[in-house]
């Protein structure tokens, strides 16, 4: 009754108020994961941060990112991701690489491999019963794998391939 004695106050002092256009978004939280979580998947977490916080999503979508080896865990992003994030106004501060957990499979509602290699790597650790398990660019028009800059040394192929995943994929959580 009280709600809508209050929805009837709203209508009034708001006359293009429409109850059927109100959207509650669902909370995300979404893990981004490659082999040594000092290159494309924290490039993909700080990207992901910035498109979120440009489309005012800060309070629905938490990003972070993880390894599926220990071999870097403990080390900052690489410094040529780092300038490459830089070069954009994005600063990827006080990251640190961790691996992949099974326990993570339980907080994020999507983790996004890099490549085929992360893919079978990330359900060897966690399985994927709930076909939470993804591949970034699978989300494009592209699909297929990240370009791994440690081998390639090429940033900025890497910086357009994780761009254009982020995108599509922010835009499928905000049609969601």
């Amino acid at each position: 009754m009280r709600f809508c004695l209050l929805l009837l106050v709203v209508c009034k002092l708001m006359p293009t108020f429409a109850p059927s256009k109100i959207h509650i978004m669902k909370h995300w939280n979404i893990l981004f994961v490659c082999h040594g979580n000092i290159c494309r998947s924290p490039m993909a977490e700080f990207i992901m941060k910035h498109l979120v916080a440009e489309a005012g999503l800060s309070d629905y979508i938490n990003v972070e990112s993880a390894a599926t080896s220990t071999e870097e865990i403990g080390n900052a992003v690489y410094p040529p991701a780092r300038r490459k994030l830089a070069e954009h106004g994005i600063s990827c501060q006080g990251k640190r690489a961790r691996q992949l957990r099974a326990a993570d499979y339980g907080r994020f509602d999507m983790l996004i491999g890099m490549d085929d290699w992360n893919i079978r790597n990330m359900k060897m650790i966690c399985g994927d019963p709930e076909g939470k398990i993804v591949r970034l660019m699978d989300l494009t028009d592209r699909p297929g794998e990240v370009s791994d800059p440690w081998y390639t040394g090429d940033f900025e192929a890497t910086w357009n391939d994780v761009l254009l995943g982020c995108r599509e994929l922010l835009k499928h959580i905000k049609s969601m």
